[in-house]
């Protein structure tokens, strides 16, 4: 038997963390059992459903690196198929048409729930053939009443929910338009899923939707239904904590697999082992090793993950990602050195690539104005000999190297007989407009000769008009 899984998303809002960890699993799951992964917007809810929203979660599962086999299919699309099996269902006595009004059913749930009892369809056309003329109806399933519905779930293990419990679901509307939960289990048998990875908030429509694969004679698939991902204050994610949309970490500076591999952490676990490649994620992924326990979200373990791989990641790679908050900050990068270079003398130092663009801004551009307290605190009139001594030693330089750069600044602080410190914090003031870079003779490199020298006359001119004052 081949695999194949699927994501299922409602374009509705944007792919959010919720949905991309399910994605991942159904993925990764796909991909560790050499079957097909496939991708459907579930479309059926008309009036919410946006193209900006199916844009948005295409958008995000390809930022994310999850390639789908087959797909996307809209179920929109796809109206005349149901409607054939809900001809079917009506012909085979396996589904009913309710001629009940919108207010019929509204008075019967608040009679119901004024007595404490479960809303719920009463079944009063289940067995009615006194259809009148011309007026309008629903159709509806009808569920077994005897009985129960088994689910061994891969995360939840045995789940057992008596027919008695399930009302008969409309699975066409008097509109004409089929319901999501109709539509979702035809999918599930033409598109051949086998197994079906989505969010614990469905474990009320499974049995159901159980019911409606038998009456058609359609395979089961298995099910694995995952808890859901809480926030940093232990309550339900939400907007409130921030950044839930996929695409809103992109936007932060987060590298795409980064966070897979912190969701995949959410809820699977393989030993002790906390930093994954995708590969390895294929590898060790099995449905039965995630956890039922709700996951909190972490954001400084996100952190902590994202500078991991900006480290680690080839710089190239990180590049590639990088590239588009350069652009964001209107920073041209065909005005420096190579990204590649610049990623791999910060790496270090930031924690985002949003951060990477914000301080190495002066690689590509002059900046404006010295950062206030470096000033203050390096360019004195004590730093005008040791700049203007090290600006003649870096003028000397034929080979410009991080070696020779060295060099020179060591012999500035030789000749004037100061410290490094005296010489090499002015100096990475007046180079960068801030007391903050990697090592001199590294950022030094990858500027450019003249560009270090006015940019020292800058910081002397700074000093001369400090001492007017």
């Amino acid at each position: 038997m081949t695999v194949v899984t699927r994501f299922a998303p409602s374009p509705t809002g944007y792919l959010h963390v919720g949905g991309a960890r399910t994605a991942l699993y159904s993925w990764l799951y796909a991909k560790s059992q050499g079957g097909k992964f496939v991708l459907r917007i579930e479309d059926t809810d008309i009036e919410r459903s946006t193209q900006e929203a199916i844009d948005a979660i295409l958008e995000g599962m390809q930022w994310l690196g999850l390639d789908w086999d087959d797909g996307p299919y809209y179920q929109t699309k796809r109206f005349d198929r149901y409607k054939e099996l809900v001809q079917v269902l009506l012909e085979q006595g396996k589904a009913y048409k309710c001629f009940m009004s919108s207010e019929e059913l509204d008075a019967i749930r608040e009679g119901q729930m004024a007595r404490g009892e479960k809303p719920r369809y009463p079944g009063t056309w289940r067995d009615r053939t006194d259809h009148p003329e011309g007026q309008p109806y629903a159709v509806r399933f009808k569920n077994p009443q005897e009985g129960k519905v088994v689910i061994n779930d891969h995360i939840r293990g045995k789940i057992e929910i008596a027919n008695s419990e399930l009302d008969d679901l409309v699975i066409l509307r008097s509109d004409g338009t089929p319901t999501y939960n109709f539509c979702v289990v035809i999918d599930d048998w033409d598109m051949g899923i086998t197994h079906v990875v989505r969010g614990e908030d469905h474990i009320n429509n499974t049995p159901r939707q159980i019911n409606i694969l038998e009456a058609l004679g359609a395979p089961i698939p298995e099910y694995a239904h995952v808890s859901m991902i809480l926030g940093d204050d232990g309550k339900k994610l939400s907007k409130r904590h921030g950044a839930v949309s996929v695409m809103q970490y992109r936007d932060e500076g987060y590298l795409p697999k980064a966070l897979l591999n912190y969701l995949v952490r959410m809820g699977w676990s393989h030993g002790d082992q906390e930093i994954f490649s995708i590969d390895e994620m294929i590898e060790y992924f099995s449905l039965d090793n995630i956890g039922q326990s709700a996951s909190a979200f972490n954001t400084d373990k996100l952190i902590w993950l994202n500078q991991h791989y900006i480290k680690t990641l080839p710089a190239s790679e990180v590049a590639e990602h990088a590239k588009w908050h350069f652009d964001q900050q209107d920073i041209d990068l065909t005005n420096g050195p190579a990204l590649e270079d610049v990623i791999k003398v910060q790496a270090d130092r930031v924690k985002t690539l949003k951060e990477l663009a914000e301080v190495s801004r002066y690689f590509y551009e002059e900046y404006e104005e010295f950062d206030a307290d470096a000033a203050k605190k390096h360019l004195r009139p004590v730093a005008e000999q040791p700049l203007l001594a090290v600006k003649a030693k870096l003028a000397a330089i034929t080979d410009w190297n991080p070696e020779t750069i060295h060099q020179a600044i060591n012999a500035a602080a030789e000749e004037l007989e100061v410290g490094m410190g005296k010489v090499g914090m002015p100096l990475r003031v007046a180079a960068t407009g801030s007391g903050n870079s990697p090592s001199l003779d590294i950022t030094l490199n990858l500027l450019k000769p003249e560009q270090i020298e006015q940019r020292i006359d800058k910081a002397l001119k700074y000093i001369a008009n400090r001492q007017a004052s």
